[in-house]
């Protein structure tokens, strides 16, 4: 078989497994390369040597990693979760079932969801009807701290 036959063949062979690594990763990264290997698929079928070939595929792939991932991930906006939640720490809440040391209480939001709350400070005991400040969320449950009046 002719070596330039067989060189597209292993570069088409990188790029499936490139593909096949970027869809279950989804990472952006891999893709770059699989990118380089379809160019180097058809660079191969004009008898430059493997060596070269390897430092273009690489050059490719590395010109296409730095310069268009960066875009790519901020008009994709990978990497970040947005979720609404995140909008709730600084808001203000109202109790309306206490918070006491060995139980978490209710908050009402502005919006009148109820929201599961537990105090800033382990311990503390806070009445209903204490307005307070949103300064953290996990999952369901508001950690809060008394407004300071």
């Amino acid at each position: 078989m002719d070596t330039n036959v067989l060189m597209s063949w292993i570069w088409l062979a990188l790029l499936a497994v490139m593909v096949v690594i970027e869809a279950l990763t989804m990472g952006l990264t891999t893709i770059w390369g699989a990118i380089s290997a379809l160019v180097m698929v058809f660079v191969s079928r004009t008898g430059m040597e493997i060596g070269w070939q390897i430092l273009l595929f690489l050059a490719i792939t590395l010109v296409l990693l730095l310069t268009t991932r960066p875009f790519a991930l901020r008009k994709l906006n990978m990497g970040r979760v947005k979720t609404n939640v995140n909008s709730m720490i600084g808001e203000e809440v109202e109790l309306t079932e206490p918070i006491s040391k060995f139980r978490k209480g209710v908050a009402k939001s502005r919006n009148g969801v109820l929201w599961t709350a537990m105090s800033e400070d382990p311990g503390k005991e806070v009445p209903a009807g204490t307005v307070c400040v949103v300064s953290k969320v996990e999952g369901n449950t508001l950690t809060v701290r008394q407004k300071e009046e």
